[in-house]
């Protein structure tokens, strides 16, 4: 067999000093370039949608608890069948075309027109019979005041209430006049100016009708004046359910209304 060759202790110290001869050392990741800033222009928006999305960053700032992920801003809780509840405080932020408001989150929207002008009508999952409906429709009237007072405004929208449609004479029991099948009482009305001096008009209502279903019906109006429009609010809520919860999604609809 060949003899290999005994390197020295001087040959091993150099090899060793110049041991980094021998490692292939990793070759230097790139320095990446700085990333160029990009400044992206949006277009002018009109003062209109400009003022929609303040109006809608006012109600978001009053409702900052809110935390409902935006795959169900549009249908609310109840569209998440199997998920846990994505948000707790019961309401979301909503932005529509002129007017904001908040949605109680387990509430759907609702194809049903039931009046002229209707531009969002949202029910109860659990009942029907809770629901509001976003009324607007053209007018020559400058401010809400200009259809008289409180009382002569909602005697020109009663129609909102329904009209009787039974005719004769009747003797009703439960308190109702002679001939009628239904009554309206006025719970409540005020009125109220926004930010922009603005003037609304405010009424609580209970309506009820012969057979007694549900108690009556609860009924909540909002209404003003704005860029050439009658904006009215209508909530209703069976008398039944509004002392057993659904008073606070009514109460929260009604609050938030504003238009912009």
């Amino acid at each position: 067999l060949a003899t290999l060759p005994v390197r020295n202790s001087s040959t091993m110290a150099t090899i060793l000093a110049n041991k980094s001869a021998f490692v292939t050392k990793a070759p230097a990741a790139p320095k990446r370039a700085a990333r160029a800033a990009v400044v992206v222009r949006a277009q002018k928006e009109s003062a209109e949608v400009q003022g929609r999305r303040a109006t809608l960053a006012s109600i978001a700032g009053a409702a900052a608890s809110l935390a409902a992920a935006p795959a169900f801003a549009a249908y609310g809780d109840s569209a998440n069948v199997f998920g846990k509840a994505t948000n707790t405080t019961g309401f979301v932020p909503y932005a529509g075309e002129g007017f904001a408001l908040l949605l109680p989150a387990r509430w759907n929207p609702s194809r049903e027109q039931d009046f002229p002008g209707t531009l969002l009508r949202y029910e109860d999952n659990g009942d029907a019979v809770n629901n509001f409906v976003v009324i607007a429709n053209p007018t020559d009237k400058g401010k809400i005041s200009d259809f008289g007072d409180k009382n002569a405004f909602l005697n020109s929208v009663s129609y909102l209430l329904g009209k009787q449609s039974f005719s004769g004479d009747t003797v009703s029991e439960g308190g109702f006049q002679r001939g009628r099948v239904s009554a309206a009482s006025v719970l409540d009305i005020g009125s109220f100016t926004d930010k922009k001096g603005r003037e609304y008009y405010t009424y609580e209502l209970l309506t009820r009708t012969a057979d007694g279903n549900e108690g009556g019906r609860h009924q909540l109006v909002k209404a003003t004046v704005a860029d050439g429009k009658l904006w009215i609010l209508l909530v209703r809520v069976g008398d039944k359910r509004w002392f057993k919860g659904a008073k606070k999604d009514a109460v929260g609809v009604f609050d938030s209304f504003i238009v912009a």
